[in-house]
């Protein structure tokens, strides 16, 4: 049986952060939102079954995606993502958690490394991580990322929540996709060469 495929999706500032100070994500709104990057969002997210998030992107989603997906006059795609959200399998990788309110969601039972590993062994179709950046500099410490998908914004934030740091070890991707958005936006996807490093 084929390991499923493990994709990381990330949108960064120019200058490498994921959040701005105190956590603040107002700059990513307007690339997020726009129709373009929704309509290409929608060609990732619909091919997972299963979601992995670290505590705070899961506070977060919680306090908002199922409301959205609520909505009776709902529609679009990001109608069509709040309900794929809230049928999806979600795993919350915490410390502080003890469980998980919304439906189709769980905290790991185990390390997040061996969580990964048996979610990968599983039938299943791909698994992504949402942005949770603590979550996927783990996963890349232990070379389970099989796909990168960084959505560059065109800011600069200056200080914040710098997403790669010393901890990632070195290797090698090939660029496997790049679209550029009519906010100013670049969407680069890059695949992992196993047992090439740089």
């Amino acid at each position: 049986m084929t390991e499923r495929k493990l994709i990381a999706n990330v949108t960064l500032s120019i200058d490498g952060f994921s959040a701005g100070p105190g956590g603040d994500m107002g700059w990513l709104v307007e690339h997020s939102v726009h129709d373009q990057m929704t309509t290409y969002f929608a060609g990732v997210w619909s091919g997972a079954d299963t979601v992995l998030l670290g505590r705070s992107n899961y506070e977060g989603f919680f306090g908002f995606w199922p409301s959205v997906a609520a909505d009776p006059n709902g529609s679009g795609r990001s109608h069509d993502m709040a309900l794929w959200l809230d049928q999806v399998e979600k795993v919350v990788f915490s410390t502080t958690l003890t469980e998980a309110a919304w439906q189709n969601a769980r905290i790991a039972k185990q390390d997040l490394e061996s969580e990964v590993r048996e979610l990968k062994a599983a039938a299943g179709r791909d698994i992504i991580v949402l942005s949770s950046a603590s979550v996927i500099r783990a996963l890349l410490k232990a070379d389970l990322v099989d796909e990168l998908r960084v959505h560059l914004a065109p800011e600069i934030l200056g200080e914040g929540l710098r997403f790669f740091d010393e901890g990632v070890p070195a290797s090698s991707w090939k660029l496997d996709g790049a679209n550029t958005m009519a906010t100013g936006s670049v969407s680069l996807t890059y695949r992992r060469e196993r047992g090439v490093t740089s």
